[in-house]
């Protein structure tokens, strides 16, 4: 039987390629005549980087560039096998994960090191960019990113404005002429599963501000702000920010993307699962294992389990879900493709004592074996 283990990673847990090892490992423990192979995916967040990296036969790169709070921070990219074309994970340079819980206030983060990132893959000779977007700490509308690229964001006095979601309310002129040609050429691809509006009661301030530390205040001055930018872009540039969908991705960097950079923003699990191939290799595969940490609803909303199941359903080729959690009501997940699912967790347990590391993959192992022992059956019969 050829298998292909293509599980996202079960967050605070395993990697993505740690959950494909343990599994593998279940697999082989009850049949060691499987033809197994493992495929590292994600859905656009936490995780891409190192999927498409490992997928492509690529490289990291690791790097330093100005965090979500103009303090210098460690930061990892990647660069495809093609050697043309670099992975980003926003959350490298202004991920919530930077800061300290004391820390978050949206009003003074910048997404300037994403800025920073892209110009060093571009001195690396990467011309085109598949950026994840999520796990922001930032509201700036992408704006420190593009102050990083080169574009200038004058107040009424003709200064420069400074950094952070606070300064959008002060942008009263914009000017590109400063922005590298080599920026301008670059193609970027966005992994965006959200289609949020830029500002307003579904915009980027209101609906993820508070999880980045935003008062009801806050907000507030954080929507005014960005309803200010879109209009300044809007009357001198031609740009209608609020009318992308997505814009409000990731504090706005969806906006500066696409309204910017001309970015294409398309679902994550998708573009990802493009680039890693994952159709070629369904070719010749019996039988699909993926899974995540927790399975429910939003699941079949754009998830990497979904997104797998749905690409294996074009071939025809049977899929089986694992993860830590499941929530009731899951219908829809069996519409998506997936042929059934199951918890690797035995019993009631701590969720602490459950997403340990070792007590994770030691379930995922387990339970592998013993569908492997099943399918060994059904095989000899």
């Amino acid at each position: 039987m050829n298998i292909l283990i293509a599980m996202d990673s079960l967050k605070g847990s395993l990697s993505s390629i740690e959950a494909n090892m343990a599994i593998k490992e279940g697999f082989l423990q009850a049949n060691s005549d499987f033809n197994i192979q493992t495929l590292p995916v994600a859905d656009g967040g936490e995780g891409t980087v190192e999927a498409l990296v490992h997928a492509t036969k690529g490289r990291f790169v690791e790097t330093t560039v100005t965090g979500p709070l103009d303090k210098p921070v460690k930061a990892r990219y990647g660069i495809l096998g093609d050697e043309a074309t670099a992975v980003i994970e926003i959350a490298e340079a202004c991920g919530l994960p930077l800061l300290k819980k004391e820390e978050r206030n949206p009003l003074f983060t910048t997404t300037f090191g994403v800025g920073e990132m892209i110009l060093e893959a571009l001195d690396n000779d990467c011309r085109e960019f598949i950026i994840g977007l999520g796990g922001s700490a930032t509201t700036d509308a992408g704006v420190g990113m593009l102050q990083a690229l080169g574009y200038q964001f004058f107040n009424q006095e003709g200064l420069e404005v400074g950094h952070g979601g606070s300064e959008l309310k002060n942008i009263a002129k914009i000017v590109a002429s400063s922005v590298p040609e080599k920026v301008r050429m670059a193609k970027f691809r966005v992994a965006c599963d959200v289609n949020n509006p830029l500002y307003g009661e579904n915009g980027a301030a209101h609906i993820y501000g508070p999880q980045k530390g935003a008062t009801p205040e806050v907000v507030k001055e954080l929507d005014a702000g960005l309803q200010h930018f879109s209009n300044v872009a809007s009357e001198q540039l031609g740009k209608e920010l609020q009318q992308i969908s997505g814009a409000g991705a990731a504090g706005g960097l969806g906006a500066a993307f696409a309204g910017f950079l001309d970015a294409e923003l398309e679902s994550g699990v998708q573009l990802i699962l493009e680039h890693a191939q994952l159709e070629s290799m369904l070719q010749e595969v019996s039988l699909v294992i993926t899974g995540e940490g927790k399975l429910d609803g939003q699941t079949s909303m754009g998830k990497a389990p979904a997104g797998v199941a749905l690409m294996a359903r074009k071939h025809a080729v049977p899929v089986i879900v694992l993860a830590g959690d499941i929530s009731e009501g899951n219908s829809s997940l069996h519409e998506s493709g997936i042929t059934a699912y199951f918890t690797i967790v035995n019993g009631p347990v701590d969720l602490e004592v459950a997403m340990d590391p070792d007590v994770t993959r030691e379930n995922l192992k387990s339970t592998a074996e013993q569908i492997g022992r099943v399918l060994s059956l059904l095989e000899r019969d």
